[in-house]
């Protein structure tokens, strides 16, 4: 009769283990394989197809193995680079159309390249197509700044980065334009010390670009804002590195790799920097140092972080995020850019020679001023941009 007793709770048990076990794999294999299955064949059945979704790493495989295998040897310098950039993307386009889906893990992802539909989601009209919702590591990077916000705080902190960096708030803010033309004026003095050498332009610009942030936004020494760069840069090196890795759902709760790790105490760092520089600011503003927290885009956001107005008040994670989108987002998309132009112009030495014609003409060797720099029609002209 004891032994009855026993038993009784202890099948109970098992049976409850076994069930929850049974409901895990049943929700595990819905998510990893059914679900995917279904939605391939339903986009198939639109006319939309792609590479086939293969179990627990959908296509992260073949795409890693095609980015190795272009990266491994040397390229041509070509404009069109979307082979090497995006090797998956163009082969995918030549077998499945302009329009496909591929899959990252479970994850399905429709990828469009046809013009009039990209036009069409981009301009959003009616906003029905949200931003994508991003891994965890690229929204601890961003945070909910102005890239990945949306609805109401978009519309907030887009009007603080637009008054920073309107017309007017530049001439307000007199040391601007002069610290950016000291920047470059330090980077082409390095540059005539390697005279006919190789010089990495894309390093270069890099330089250039983060000490004109961290000066002119921030009113940062170049190696604070360094140190910065430098710790955002390998968060993104991280994410790039482990970008189609793909990991089993809710393993990440109880084991870390070094690279989470890693990833973490840099967020932590940066987060700190930002504080230290808060505070510096704040107490600079406090002895009557500054017109108030100042005019550049941190005095700005430190102005909403302590307004008692809640419409226009931020908190300080929307501060520190802000600055955060702003270092790297600016930072990267401005040498890139840079990096593009002067690539295009060496390409294109007709070009280069009209623009460089038409500097000399309206400035000679006069360093420009930001009046003068609105009548430069060929530099400035994007149709020049678009004939490249």
């Amino acid at each position: 009769m004891v032994l009855a007793t026993m038993a009784n709770p202890l099948i109970y048990f098992s049976i409850c283990l076994f069930l929850s076990i049974l409901i895990i794999l049943v929700k595990f294999l819905n998510k990893v394989w059914w679900t995917p299955i279904r939605i391939q064949s339903l986009m198939k059945s639109q006319g939309i197809e792609g590479p086939t979704y293969r179990f627990l790493h959908g296509n992260t495989k073949e795409i890693s193995s095609m980015i190795r295998k272009i990266r491994s040897s040397p390229q041509e310098l070509l404009h069109h680079t979307l082979p090497m950039v995006h090797p998956h993307f163009h082969s995918w386009i030549q077998i499945y159309g302009m329009n496909f889906v591929q899959w990252y893990g479970p994850q399905a992802q429709l990828i469009i390249t046809e013009p009039e539909l990209v036009k069409q989601i981009l301009s959003n009209k009616d906003r029905s197509y949200p931003k994508t919702k991003v891994s965890s590591e690229i929204k601890k990077l961003l945070g909910d700044g102005i890239v990945l916000s949306e609805g109401e705080k978009w519309v907030k902190l887009r009007k603080l980065a637009n008054h920073a960096f309107h017309g007017e708030s530049v001439k307000v803010n007199s040391c601007m334009v002069p610290e950016m033309i000291a920047s470059l004026e330090i980077m082409l003095e390095r540059w005539r010390h390697h005279h006919g050498k190789e010089i990495d332009i894309f390093s270069e610009f890099k330089i250039l670009t983060s000490e004109v942030i961290s000066r002119t936004s921030f009113g940062s020494s170049y190696l604070e804002g360094q140190h910065v760069f430098d710790m955002l840069t390998r968060m993104t090196h991280i994410i790039s590195e482990n970008n189609y890795r793909v990991r089993i759902p809710g393993i990440g709760k109880f084991v870390k790799a070094s690279y989470d790790i890693e990833f973490e105490n840099l967020e932590a760092k940066i987060r700190e920097s930002f504080m230290n520089m808060m505070k510096k600011r704040e107490k600079d503003a406090m002895l009557g140092e500054l017109d108030g927290y100042g005019h550049d885009l941190f005095g700005l956001l430190l102005n909403a972080y302590h307004d008692s107005d809640e419409t226009r008040k931020i908190s300080l994670d929307d501060l520190i995020d802000q600055c955060k989108n702003f270092y790297l987002a600016g930072q990267e998309t401005s040498a890139s850019a840079l990096t593009w132009i002067v690539f295009l112009l060496s390409v294109h030495t007709d070009w280069q020679d009209k623009a460089r014609k038409e500097v000399l003409e309206l400035f000679g060797q006069q360093i420009p001023s930001q009046d003068r720099i609105a009548k430069l029609r060929i530099v400035s002209n994007h149709s020049t941009m678009a004939s490249f």
